[in-house]
């Protein structure tokens, strides 16, 4: 069994994949690497393959031939994570929204304290972003609240991007159900967690907007969460949770 992997999807990212790359392998915890690259035509995979050379062990590219959505990249990765037998898998992203350090305090959460998903939380304590514009700011904090009115979720930050999964999590949620592609597929791995009965921390984040690149948050975006979590809400009352350990 291997320890830890960090999934990072990418598209047009070479402007931070170096120095993230770096920065993940510099950590005091080795954990290994896997870059997931939707055909960026900037060149991001070649620098990625570049690094393998100076971290061929830890460093992983998979690359897929176009943008096919945040959430089958991640599923991609999940399932690489379990096919190469990780205890641990995380989510992360490529611009630095996500402090690399904090991956750190995630494992423990997991490894240490005993959490089957651990949460990097900008809303555990107040609200911990940096750069937002505050009309961004508050369609993600209420984005928050109206996902937990509708579900039932005792989390804060639902539509957090910045996770970690104990292998048995992403055993027992059925991957090749997963509907959602953006960001509301954040919200329903974390509503199939939750409704499987898995013990879930939220880790507070300080997160800062990219400085570096485009972002790729979009209008549509926020509304297939929207009206995505009525429908998982709908559709959860039919169907059973049962699990065993695994």
């Amino acid at each position: 069994m291997k320890d830890a992997l960090v999934i990072i999807p990418t598209y047009n990212e070479r402007e931070n994949i170096e120095a993230m790359v770096r920065r993940v392998m510099s950590l005091s915890h080795p954990f290994d690497l896997l870059i997931i690259d939707d055909g960026s035509p900037d060149g991001t995979a070649d620098i990625v393959r570049d690094l393998q050379l100076e971290y061929s062990n830890r460093l992983h590219l998979e690359t897929r031939s176009g943008k096919l959505g945040l959430g089958t990249a991640y599923i991609h990765g999940f399932k690489y994570a379990l096919r190469h037998n990780y205890e641990y898998i995380f989510e992360m992203d490529a611009d630095f929204s996500h402090n690399p350090e904090d991956l750190l305090r995630l494992y423990n959460a997991c490894a240490k304290e005993g959490y089957d998903m651990a949460i990097g939380s900008r809303y555990i304590k107040g609200v911990n972003v940096v750069n937002w514009p505050m009309s961004r700011v508050l369609m993600s904090y209420f984005a928050s609240h109206y996902v937990r009115v509708i579900t039932g979720m005792p989390i804060q930050d639902t539509t957090a991007g910045f996770k970690c999964y104990r292998r048995k999590v992403l055993e027992t949620i059925q991957l090749n159900k997963i509907r959602f592609v953006g960001y509301a597929f954040q919200i329903e791995m974390k509503f199939l967690t939750y409704k499987y009965g898995f013990k879930i921390k939220e880790v507070p984040i300080i997160f800062t907007d990219r400085t570096k690149g485009v972002s790729k948050m979009s209008s549509g975006i926020f509304k297939e969460a929207v009206m995505g979590v009525l429908q998982m809400k709908v559709n959860s009352i039919f169907r059973h949770f049962d699990r065993y350990e695994v």
